[in-house]
């Protein structure tokens, strides 16, 4: 056979040991760094570690089916996040499945009961006054917000701007009586009812905490708590209703937790017609959030913002409280009375986005039910995990049997091809756990049994091509190089179809399914990387070698055994004779 052209594939086949050592290479790094992360094992999911699975169901209120699209389905997810998060829950997954489904698996060690509360309730949203607020464990005196404009723009926008900044200070006289007595004093303050703005105010703004015994325990709850802690924070507010006083935590921009006393609910989050994220070019303001309120809502934010225009900071602070939490804490100077505001500050896109998306989501007509919840103990999820690995166990062993008695020696490569793809899979599985929250429940085991037989059947495909090739008379060596351009074309074509049946079936499905589909597309695309990075250079390698390359009998190899035809030879034509005269 004539020498292989000079050029890409020569080099190609001369060098192999360069694909060995790349693949060998990204082993080790995946190695490493499955070591560096400190996360040595695929991360499992609710069926094999034990925990609760909650399926929620996304309804609309009829003529209101637009409600359920994907900004307020990812809304939801950021909400009910929180919300089992406040529960104390490490690497609990909230992700939507499809178009109208919620997924919440929280792990073993939770109370399931209280989860399916918290997740399955509708978000409550509430405009309240702020009484008091400090920066949790700083000072009381901290430097308070700069002063904002709300006067009316262009378009008629009323604003009210949110700096952003830690309202530090309790009540204006803050910075000459203690903490406690500041507090009081707001307090205080707050249950007597403004002379100018009462005959506006909604019933709920005159009303008092709950008189002097209720204050003295508002004020003792406020100075306990401590929003740095999470469970704290979770806890703050529990069984206050809208129209008490309460205790609340939120986050500013500079990353502190902030502690507030809030007054009773004065605008209703259904009274939010419409929110949104906008950039403002004509003032400068950047991204800021504008708000469209309904017929009740403008009356009742007009009377809270009368109320609060005549107060000093931090009592003219509204809180815009989303389940006990106050996720912004604008301040207004006058009344707004349009039916519409802005919030300004030193907003990004994604913090507007994410504020107008919680202001749009207390208005909307979106409710959740359970379609199903599975409690797995984690003695269940143990025994599921120990049949699936004895499955997979039983059909490798299988594999290797078959392997071991027909192909012989070329079983070899098969095996370590295969120790290969399962170290590439087990590293790049560990690691997927604490980067994109990859599981591996039940399902995903199976389709990992599956693509055992997916990846021994590109190898048989290759070496059956290679024992074509030398049952036509050819040595191994070019036999290799003559058999891989159409093997591989099968190959690729048999895992492209392989491939496309996993995309399809983690796109239509939900729940557990996508598990399966996930690892069996994963394990396909290594299907590919093993062959072209090792199977393929090793077999060159090893085909020069004299076990294989003489063709012994136990190579699988072996020409004679394979029914070899003898090489073509070419023979040269009789002489014609010479013919000689008598003398």
């Amino acid at each position: 056979m004539a020498a292989p052209k000079k050029g890409r594939n020569a080099s190609a086949q001369s060098k192999p040991g360069r694909s060995l050592a790349l693949i060998l290479i990204a082993i080790a790094a995946l190695t490493g760094g499955m070591f560096a992360a400190g996360h040595t094992t695929p991360r499992l999911g609710i069926d094999l570690a034990g925990g609760t699975s909650i399926t929620l169901r996304a309804e609309a209120e009829p003529g209101q089916e637009s409600a359920i699209n994907k900004t307020n389905m990812n809304t939801a997810v950021q909400i009910m996040e929180r919300r089992v998060n406040g529960l104390g829950v490490s690497e609990a997954e909230v992700q939507t499945q499809g178009d109208r489904n919620i997924i919440v698996n929280i792990p073993k060690g939770t109370n399931s009961k209280q989860a399916r509360d918290q997740v399955g309730t509708t978000a409550k949203l509430y405009f309240r006054p702020v009484i008091a607020t400090e920066v949790s464990g700083g000072d009381a005196a901290a430097t308070p917000s700069p002063s904002a404009s709300s006067s009316a723009s262009g378009d008629s926008t009323d604003k009210a701007t949110d700096k952003a900044t830690p309202s530090g200070s309790t009540s204006p006289s803050a910075t000459s009586t203690t903490q406690g007595r500041a507090v009081t004093d707001a307090l205080k303050a707050d249950s007597t009812p403004s002379t100018s703005a009462s005959s506006s105010a909604s019933p709920a703004a005159s009303s008092s905490p709950t008189g002097d015994t209720g204050s003295g325990a508002l004020e003792a709850q406020y100075a306990a708590l401590n929003c740095t802690n999470e469970q704290a924070r979770a806890k703050a507010g529990d069984g206050a209703k809208p129209t008490d006083s309460t205790v609340a935590c939120g986050q500013n921009s500079q990353g502190q937790w902030q502690k507030y006393i809030l007054g009773p609910a004065e605008v209703d989050g259904t009274d939010v017609d419409e929110a949104k994220a906008v950039f403002n070019t004509q003032s400068g303001a950047g991204w800021t959030v504008t708000m469209d309120f309904t017929s009740d809502g403008r009356k009742k934010f007009a009377a809270i913002t009368g109320k609060l225009a005549q107060k000093q900071q931090p009592q003219n602070q509204f809180a815009i409280v989303l389940d006990n939490d106050v996720v912004s804490d604008p301040f207004v100077r006058e009344a707004l009375t349009g039916g519409n505001a802005e919030i300004s500050g030193n907003f990004t896109q994604e913090s507007a986005e994410s504020l107008a998306n919680m202001l749009s989501y207390g208005a909307l007509p979106l409710s959740f039910s359970e379609d199903s919840v599975t409690t797995v103990t984690a003695a269940l999820g143990g025994e599921q995990l120990k049949a699936g690995l004895i499955a997979g166990a039983i059909g490798l062993a299988l594999v290797v049997i078959y392997l071991l008695v027909y192909y012989r020696g070329l079983s070899i490569i098969a095996i370590l091809s295969l120790l290969v793809s399962a170290a590439l899979t087990y590293t790049i599985m560990s690691l997927l756990g604490p980067t994109i929250g990859f599981a591996l429940n039940l399902p995903a085991v199976c389709g990992a049994i599956v693509a055992i037989g997916i990846t021994a059947d590109s190898f048989i495909v290759y070496f059956e091509r290679v024992r074509d090739e030398i049952r036509e008379g050819r040595s191994l060596r070019p036999a290799v190089e003559r058999a891989w351009p159409r093997a591989r074309r099968t190959i690729l074509v048999s895992d492209f179809v392989s491939f496309l049946a996993a995309a399809v079936l983690f796109i239509v499905t939900v729940g557990k399914v996508q598990g399966f589909a996930f690892t069996l597309g994963l394990t396909t695309l290594l299907d590919v990387v093993v062959v072209f990075l090792f199977t393929k250079p090793l077999l060159t390698i090893l085909a020069r070698t004299k076990f294989f390359g003489g063709g012994h009998p136990w190579s699988g190899l072996d020409p004679k055994r394979l029914g070899a035809r003898p090489p073509l030879r070419r023979t040269r034509r009789p002489s014609a004779p010479i013919e000689t005269k008598e003398a």
